[in-house]
């Protein structure tokens, strides 16, 4: 009877012993889950603040303006613009595009 009931004292305390560990690694894993979402919400509210951020930088007033001041750019006028023609290309082109053309016609 003794060793029965040595034998089931030392279930109990083997059950208890058990049952605080759980608790513990249950509150510690609800105190990381805790930490984890408050980092989401965190990282998620400076996101949304990158991205307007990123709106404000990339208006096209800004962009405009950047350029003229950093890059030395102007807009381009009819008055300053060069046009450039190859008539050897052209002709190069229409050459190519007509030797093709019956060739094409051809094939079933």
């Amino acid at each position: 009877m003794t060793r029965l009931n040595l034998v089931l004292l030392l279930a109990v305390l083997a059950s208890a012993l058990f049952l605080v560990h759980t608790q513990y690694q249950s509150r510690r894993l609800f105190t990381e889950l805790d930490r984890a979402t408050a980092e989401a919400r965190r990282l998620e509210t400076e996101h949304q603040r990158l991205q307007v951020e990123k709106r404000a930088q990339a208006t096209p007033l800004r962009v405009e303006k950047l350029a003229r001041a950093q890059l030395q750019m102007r807009t381009a006028t009819p008055a300053i613009t060069q046009y450039v023609s190859d008539p050897a290309g052209v002709t190069a082109t229409a050459s190519s595009s007509q030797a093709a053309a019956p060739a094409a016609g051809t094939q079933p």
